[in-house]
């Protein structure tokens, strides 16, 4: 359960950094086009960068589904048979 916390956060983190930033550069007239901005750098470093921790984050969550004792449902016998 602690990886999908850190990724959590360190997404949180990048996305506060680049809103700060841009907040900054442009002004708080344009805070709405600083936070748009913001969400989509966050995600596209994310999705390049965090490789990693989001598959560990994935790995984790799996796990604990697991523990729980959450069957697969047809789509998922589905998918996991191709």
């Amino acid at each position: 359960m602690r990886a999908w916390i850190i990724f959590t956060l360190v997404r949180v983190g990048i996305f506060a950094a680049i809103f700060a930033l841009l907040l900054w550069l442009l002004g708080p007239d344009w805070w709405w086009v600083a936070a748009i901005s913001a969400a989509l750098m966050a995600a596209a470093i994310s999705f390049l960068a965090l490789d990693r921790l989001r598959q560990g984050a994935a790995a984790s969550l799996a796990e604990a589904r697991e523990r729980r004792g959450e069957k697969k449902g047809e789509d998922e016998r589905v998918e996991d048979g191709e």
